[in-house]
């Protein structure tokens, strides 16, 4: 199975939320904070096996779902490759801490992004 009749399988499973690919690293740009100070530092970037290529954005109901997706995954390079899965926050991940306020404004912030994309 290759990648696209994957990603077809996440598309007709309805848990694929986005998924891309990335330029090389040469084409691309890192910032550095320290404290006040920001750094820019061109590509390409030596740590080649730390970079990340490209995603999926997968909603399911669980961690053991998630990895099962992963697990059907086609190897995504010709040589071994490991494939991170990470949850997104979301706002009742932060409890009270996410006040009305804060929740009235992230909508806001999403709805601008949305007519701006």
């Amino acid at each position: 199975m290759g990648t696209g009749q994957y990603n077809e399988e996440l598309v007709k499973a309805g848990v694929l939320l986005a998924g891309e690919g990335l330029h090389p690293s040469s084409s691309g740009a890192r910032v550095r904070f320290s404290g006040e100070q920001r750094t820019v530092i061109d590509g390409p970037f030596a740590e080649t096996k730390e970079l990340v290529a490209g995603f999926w954005m997968i909603q399911v109901r669980s961690m053991d779902e998630a990895i099962e997706w992963v697990r059907r995954c086609p190897n995504p390079h010709d040589e071994e490759t490991e494939v991170e899965i990470r949850q997104v926050f979301e706002a009742d991940d932060f409890g009270d801490e996410f006040t009305p306020e804060l929740r009235e404004q992230e909508e806001r912030q999403r709805a601008q992004a949305a007519e701006n994309g």
